[in-house]
């Protein structure tokens, strides 16, 4: 059986006694040429999967922060085809860390899912995290990302019953992303105890490992939050860091590595 370069990962932090550190950030925000210093700043600074938001005009499930994060990025000009050809630009230095795309079908569609999928895995992603495709979803997207060998990412919220849970649980691959607040991402405070107990009842239902994104926004959190969970998952804190430095983007790798450094340590000190 091959394993996929994020569940080699997943395999070799859980084998270290580590989790895993997931930072998010919108591939051409504020431009396409921050992007790739950016990835490779963020891995420097210890990630170990990069979730890289393909920008769409509609992201519903996100908060103000990340739309306005899409929005420069669709301002800036990126299209589908340069979040792609920034992932295979980073491969030219990195071919060990794991890459996953999130974002929402219309734009997938419009390219064509096969052709979307083939492109992909060539670039170098390895798993797909598209929010608005349930995982009863068998259709051409799933069959041509299975084919490609990218991972299918799906979510799981507060309110997601046992059953649901079970229907996920098999329908992922990689690691299963758990949203640990109600609402659209950046909302609410994080309540790192009651998600500790969420993640252990999944555990009932679900293989694959859980890791836990929306509201983690410091050190300490990802560190509480990993002392559970498999992983820790980074994204509104990293896209209000590019927004204050719209004017300054030569910046912003810096800016990203400060922030995601403390976390790698919290993460470890805590293991």
């Amino acid at each position: 059986m091959s394993y996929t370069r994020i569940q080699q990962r997943m395999e070799v932090l859980k084998t270290s006694g580590r989790k895993a550190l997931i930072p998010y950030i919108v591939a051409g925000d504020p431009a396409l040429t921050v992007t790739v210093p950016a990835m490779h700043a963020i891995v420097e600074a210890g990630a170990d999967i990069i979730e890289l938001g393909m920008p769409f005009s509609d992201p519903f499930a996100d908060g103000p922060v990340n739309q306005r994060g899409a929005e420069r990025a669709i301002n800036s000009g990126t299209t589908l085809a340069d979040v792609l050809k920034a992932v295979s630009e980073f491969r030219n230095d990195d071919c060990d860390t794991p890459i996953v795309l999130m974002g929402y079908l219309n734009p997938v569609i419009a390219m064509g899912e096969a052709i979307f999928c083939e492109a992909a895995a060539a670039a170098g992603v390895d798993g797909l995290l598209i929010v608005d495709m349930p995982p009863e979803e068998e259709g051409a997207l799933v069959q041509s990302a299975k084919m490609a060998g990218l991972d299918l990412i799906y979510l799981a919220a507060p309110t997601t019953t046992d059953e649901r849970l079970q229907i996920i649980g098999k329908a992922t691959s990689g690691y299963l992303y758990y949203v640990s607040l109600k609402g659209i991402t950046g909302s609410s405070k994080l309540d790192t105890a009651s998600v500790s107990k969420r993640v252990v009842h999944m555990r009932q239902h679900v293989t694959v490992p859980i890791c836990v994104g929306f509201g983690i926004r410091t050190a300490q959190d990802a560190a509480a939050i990993s002392s559970t969970a498999d992983g820790s998952i980074v994204g509104t804190v990293l896209v209000s860091q590019v927004e204050e430095l719209v004017d300054q983007p030569e910046k912003i790798p810096s800016a990203l590595k400060a922030i995601l450094e403390p976390m790698r340590q919290a993460m470890d000190a805590n293991g």
